[in-house]
C-alpha cells in the first residue's frame, strides 16, 4: 500500500482534495483527542453529501467501536470500519479492496454495528435524567462557615523564594501573579512518569511494574521499557524536547454553576467567568449532583476563595525529531518518542500540581507523597481539564488561554477545534477545597444545555455541537 500522510489536525477540505488528487482507494482518520470524534462524524456526513463511497477507516486512541457504530456509521452509506490498532489496518484494507472480501467483511461489520446501536438505544432509553433545578437543589452541601481558604503564597511579593522577578509576571495594577517556566528539567519530570498509560498505549496489559514479569508479555514489556529508558537518556542529553509551563492563582468565588474570577483582591471587577456543568443523571438517595462550581466559596458567603489555572507542555521541538525518524523509516522510534513526550507532559502536570499544593499556593505545605501516591491522587485538591469528564466543554480552554496568556508564555496554541498543539500538552484548573473530587458530568438534559448556552452567549445549536458527546437527548427531536 502507498500511504499519503497528511499530518495532524487537517481540515476536511484538505483531506477531500488529497483523495481526489491521489485517487485514493481508502480514507483513514485517526483521533487522539476528543474533539476529533465530532470531526469524524462531520467528515462522514460530508462524504455522504458529496456522494463518495470509498471505505472509511476509523482509528486512534479516543475512538471506539461503539462511537464508530453509533455516531459515524449512520452518517455515511459507504463502508465504515473501526480499526482497533495499526496491526489490523493492512488485513482490513486488503479485505475492503477485494469485492468478495469487502462483502464478507462488511456483512459482519454491519451486523455487529446494528447490534451495538440497538443496545445503545436501549441503554439510552433506560437512563433517566433529573431536571436542572432538581440537580442544583441536590448539590454538595459544603460548610463554608468554618472554612478559610489559604491566600496563595504566590501572590505575596515579600516571598522571593516563591516568586522572584526572574520567574513571576505581575499583571499591571493587579496583585495576583502568573508564574512562567521555560526549559524545565526533563530529568526531574521523568521521575514523575506514570508508566501504566504508556504500556496501555502499546497494548501491553497489566499494572506497572508487575507487567514486566508477566509470563505472557513480560519479555516484550521489559524490552519496551529498556528502549524507553534509553531514549529518555538521549532526548534529555541531546535536548530533543523542551518543557514549558505557566500557572496562575486568582481571587474567585462561585455564582450558581459558574466561577467568577476577579481582577484583584478587592473582588469588585470581574476578569473572567469559568462556566461549569452539573451532573443530571439519576442518583440514589444521598448522592449529590456535582459541579466544579461547588468547590469554590459562593458569592456572599463572606469567604475569599481562590482558583488556579495551568498549562504545560513537554512536546516543544519533538515534531522535528519525529519527522527525522520517519524520514529514516524508523517508525518505531518516532512512535516511542511521541509516547514519551505525552508521558512527560502528564508528569509535568503532576509535578506542577505538587509544587502548587506545597509551595506556590501552599495549602498542603507539609505534603510528602511518593510517586505511587501521587498517581493514586491521595492529595488534597483536584486539577480537572477542559474536555474531560468533569468539564467536557473544550471551549473553556479559550478562557484559560486568556487568563494565562498561554501561547505567549509557553508556545502552546489552540486549534479551531480547541485541541492543544503540540499534542504533548496538558491544561486545566486548580481547586483546593479538601472535599473537591473528580467526577463524571455524564448525560445532560436539554434544560441544562439551553441554560449553559445562555450563560456562554451561544445559540442552542452551538452548545449542542460542543457538548454532543454528553447530550442525553436527540437535538433533532
Amino acid at each position: 500500500f502507498e500511504v499519503i500522510d497528511l499530518g495532524v489536525m487537517v481540515p476536511a477540505q484538505k483531506i477531500l482534495a488529497a483523495v481526489e488528487e491521489h485517487d485514493a482507494d481508502l480514507i483513514g482518520l485517526s483521533g487522539l483527542i476528543t474533539p476529533s470524534l465530532d470531526e469524524m462524524v462531520n467528515f462522514a456526513a460530508e462524504l455522504e453529501r458529496l456522494g463518495i463511497d470509498k471505505p472509511l477507516l476509523i482509528g486512534g486512541a479516543t475512538t471506539s467501536k461503539a462511537h464508530t457504530a453509533v455516531k459515524v456509521s449512520p452518517k455515511y452509506s459507504g463502508p465504515v470500519v473501526w480499526v482497533k490498532d495499526a496491526s489490523r489496518s493492512v488485513p482490513i484494507a486488503s479485505h475492503l479492496l477485494s469485492p468478495a472480501g469487502r462483502e464478507r467483511l462488511m456483512g459482519e461489520v454491519d451486523a455487529e454495528y446494528a447490534a451495538i446501536r440497538a443496545r445503545h438505544a436501549q441503554k439510552s432509553g433506560e437512563r433517566t435524567l433529573v431536571g436542572l433545578e432538581h440537580a442544583r437543589a441536590n448539590r454538595p452541601r459544603l460548610d463554608w462557615s468554618g472554612y478559610r481558604p489559604m491566600r496563595p503564597r504566590l501572590v505575596t511579593r515579600q516571598d522571593p523564594g516563591v516568586c522572584s522577578d526572574e520567574f513571576c509576571q505581575l499583571h499591571a495594577g493587579e496583585t495576583q501573579f502568573v508564574k512562567v517556566f521555560h526549559d524545565y528539567p526533563l530529568d526531574e519530570l521523568r521521575e514523575y512518569i506514570d508508566w501504566n498509560p504508556f504500556f496501555a498505549a502499546w497494548e501491553i496489559r497489566g499494572r506497572f511494574p508487575d507487567l514486566l514479569n508477566n509470563p505472557a508479555s513480560g519479555e516484550a514489556a521489559r524490552k519496551l521499557f529498556e528502549d524507553a529508558q534509553e531514549m529518555l537518556d538521549r532526548l534529555t542529553e541531546q535536548r530533543w524536547l523542551r518543557a514549558n509551563a505557566v500557572i496562575g492563582l486568582f481571587p474567585a468565588n462561585s455564582e450558581g454553576d459558574d466561577t467568577i474570577v476577579y481582577t484583584d483582591e478587592t473582588r469588585t471587577e470581574v476578569r473572567a467567568v469559568l462556566h461549569h456543568l452539573r451532573q443530571q443523571g439519576s442518583h440514589r438517595e444521598g448522592i449529590s449532583h456535582k459541579s466544579n462550581a461547588d468547590w469554590v466559596a459562593p458569592v456572599g458567603s463572606g469567604v475569599d476563595d481562590w482558583v488556579g489555572a495551568f498549562a504545560v507542555t513537554a512536546g516543544l521541538g519533538g515534531q522535528d525529531k519525529i519527522a527525522e525518524f520517519k524520514d529514516e523509516l524508523d517508525d518505531y522510534s518516532a512512535i516511542l518518542l511521541e509516547s514519551l513526550a505525552d508521558r512527560l507532559a502528564e508528569a509535568f502536570a503532576e509535578r506542577m500540581h505538587e509544587r502548587v499544593r506545597t509551595d506556590f499556593w501552599g495549602y498542603a505545605a507539609s505534603e510528602r507523597l511518593s510517586n505511587e501516591e501521587l498517581i493514586a491522587e491521595t492529595y488534597a485538591g483536584i486539577r480537572p481539564a477542559p474536555g474531560y469528564p468533569a468539564c467536557p466543554d473544550h471551549t473553556e480552554k479559550s478562557t484559560l488561554w486568556r487568563l494565562l496568556d498561554v501561547e505567549a508564555n509557553t508556545g502552546i496554541r489552540l486549534t479551531e477545534s480547541m485541541a492543544m498543539w503540540p499534542g504533548a500538552a496538558v491544561s486545566g484548573w486548580y481547586f483546593s477545597h479538601p472535599e473537591s473530587q473528580y467526577f463524571v458530568v455524564g448525560r445532560l438534559g436539554r434544560d441544562q444545555v439551553a441554560d449553559y448556552a445562555e450563560r456562554k452567549g451561544w445559540e442552542l445549536r452551538e452548545a449542542e455541537r460542543w457538548l454532543s458527546p454528553n447530550l442525553g437527548y436527540d437535538p433533532e427531536d
